[in-house]
C-alpha cells in the first residue's frame, strides 16, 4: 500500500501526522500538488509536482494509484474515482469515503456548489479540530495496521 496525499488543500497539521506514520510505520507516501512542496528528509516520503491547470494533481493521483492505495483528499468527486479504481480515500477531517456514503456527499457537494452559483454564501466547513485530528489519526492507523496485516 502506498499513501497518496491530495497535497493542494491537505491541512499542515494532516500532513504532519501523514509524514511521522510514514516514518514510523514504512509506509511509501507521496504528496502530488501543482506547486512546490516540501517534504521531510525521509526514504518513505517524496513530494510530485504536476503541471498547473484544473485537477492536474487529482488526474495524476487517479493514474497512478493502484487497487488498495490509500488517498487523502477532502475532493468528493477524486474519493469517488479513488474508489472506482479499487483504493481507500480519506478525508483530511478523519471521514472515510464508503461506498454506502459516496453518492450522498456527491450529491452534497453539487448542491453546494448551485447554491454558491446562485450567490448563497454557504460559509465553508470551519478549521481541523483536534476531535477531526484524532479521527484522521485513528483511522489512517487502522488503515495502515490493517494494510500490513494483509501485506497489501
Amino acid at each position: 500500500m502506498k499513501i497518496w496525499i491530495d497535497g493542494d488543500a491537505c491541512p499542515v497539521v494532516i500532513k504532519e501526522i501523514l509524514f511521522r506514520a510514514a516514518d514510523k510505520r514504512e509506509v511509501h507516501t507521496i504528496l502530488v500538488a501543482n506547486h512546490l512542496v516540501r517534504t521531510p528528509p525521509s526514504k518513505f516520503i517524496r513530494s510530485m509536482q504536476v503541471a498547473s491547470g484544473f485537477d492536474a494533481a487529482d488526474n495524476e493521483i487517479v493514474r497512478l494509484l493502484e487497487a488498495g492505495d490509500l488517498v487523502i483528499t477532502s475532493d468528493i468527486p477524486l474519493a469517488a474515482e479513488v474508489m472506482e479504481k479499487g483504493g481507500l480515500a480519506l478525508s483530511p477531517r478523519g471521514s472515510l469515503h464508503t461506498e454506502e456514503n459516496i453518492r450522498q456527499r456527491l450529491n452534497m457537494r453539487d448542491f453546494n456548489e448551485t447554491l454558491r452559483a446562485s450567490g448563497i454564501n454557504s460559509g465553508g466547513p470551519p478549521p481541523i479540530n483536534q476531535t477531526n485530528k484524532q479521527d484522521f489519526a485513528n483511522h489512517l492507523d487502522r488503515i495502515i495496521t490493517r494494510a500490513q496485516r494483509t501485506g497489501t
